[in-house]
């Protein structure tokens, strides 16, 4: 099979229709063997319903509907694990992503050898104040802490290779770093293609400003997992001696004094508690200590932990 295009959605019923028919002319003017595969994420509207429509007309639409919203990389998750296509593209459902972008992304993957091909919408049709400015500001410091050099992390067009979405893990709110986990399993080709945006027709966005707090929270936990997510003791170990090593040194600096003042300039000394320094030992050790702790335990958690299902799925079409 060539293609396996995934379409995570949440209450997109107008949508549906129109991008269906818009891939079914893009698949057969390009004579691609291919499925779609919309992930319904907990849709109140009556999306599930025209996806199951779709199926019983076109056997190359498969559904998936999850009991209720467990967010775009859950179903991004699902989705991943169904693929059979030699390359997968991922795309929105609301009709911003054109479907006329996947031949030059499938050609960028089977004859470029690109690992990862990530979509850049240059010229955009948001707010500037709401949208615009806030993803370029994201965007820089995602290039920065990643070192992925791509202009746009949140666009969802993008293809890949089979083995790239067989081979990463997208959990909690990571879609928009998928080329960073792609990099950190070992993908290094990651290109990037501009591609055109379209003004939303129906609806209205799903995300508000609250997308950008959380995505530079989930940055911060992506340097973290890509640099000390196999060994979390070497962290907080670290940071742990550093905190060891201001409390000796505050420790001794106090009984020195103590001592110099006791028995060479024979002078009245204070009490041990009264000693600012007597403070800084005692804080310093026992954040070290917690920091010993928490590597501790983060090693443990790492060596124990099950992979719990995450999402719950309630009806699949098609699968």
């Amino acid at each position: 099979m060539n293609l396996s295009i995934i379409i995570p959605l949440l209450n997109e019923q107008e949508s549906l229709p129109e991008l269906h028919q818009w891939i079914v002319k893009v698949m057969t003017a390009h004579n691609y063997s291919y499925e779609v595969i919309f992930i319904d994420d907990g849709s109140t509207d009556d999306s599930w319903k025209i996806i199951e429509q779709l199926s019983e007309e076109n056997s190359n639409i498969k559904g998936i509907r999850f009991q209720r919203n467990f967010g775009k990389s859950q179903a991004l998750h699902a989705g991943f694990a169904k693929a059979q296509g030699d390359v997968i593209i991922t795309m929105d459902a609301d009709l911003q992503d054109s479907p006329d972008e996947i031949p030059d992304l499938y050609n960028m993957i089977m004859t470029q050898n690109f690992d990862l091909v990530s979509g850049w919408k240059k010229k955009r049709y948001d707010s500037v104040v709401g949208k615009n400015l806030p993803s370029k500001l994201f965007n820089w410091a995602a290039r920065k802490t990643s070192g992925v050099q791509l202009n746009d992390f949140n666009c969802g067009l993008k293809a890949y290779k089979n083995v790239v979405i067989k081979n990463i893990e997208v959990s909690g709110e990571m879609h928009r770093y998928i080329p960073v986990l792609a990099k950190n399993a070992g993908f290094a080709k990651i290109g990037e293609k501009v591609v055109i945006h379209q003004a939303r027709k129906y609806g209205e966005s799903k995300f508000g400003m609250s997308r950008f707090i959380n995505g530079f929270l989930d940055l911060i936990t992506i340097w973290f997992i890509s640099k000390y997510g196999k060994r979390p003791m070497h962290l907080f170990g670290a940071l742990g001696v550093i905190m060891f090593i201001i409390g000796l040194v505050s420790t001794f600096l106090i009984i020195a004094i103590k001592l110099l003042k006791l028995f060479v300039l024979d002078d009245s000394t204070i009490l041990v508690t009264a000693n600012p320094l007597f403070y800084i030992a005692l804080t310093a050790m026992i954040i070290g200590s917690q920091l010993f702790l928490a590597g501790f335990l983060g090693e443990i958690i790492l060596r124990t932990k099950n992979n719990e299902e995450r999402y719950k799925v309630s009806k699949e079409v098609n699968l």
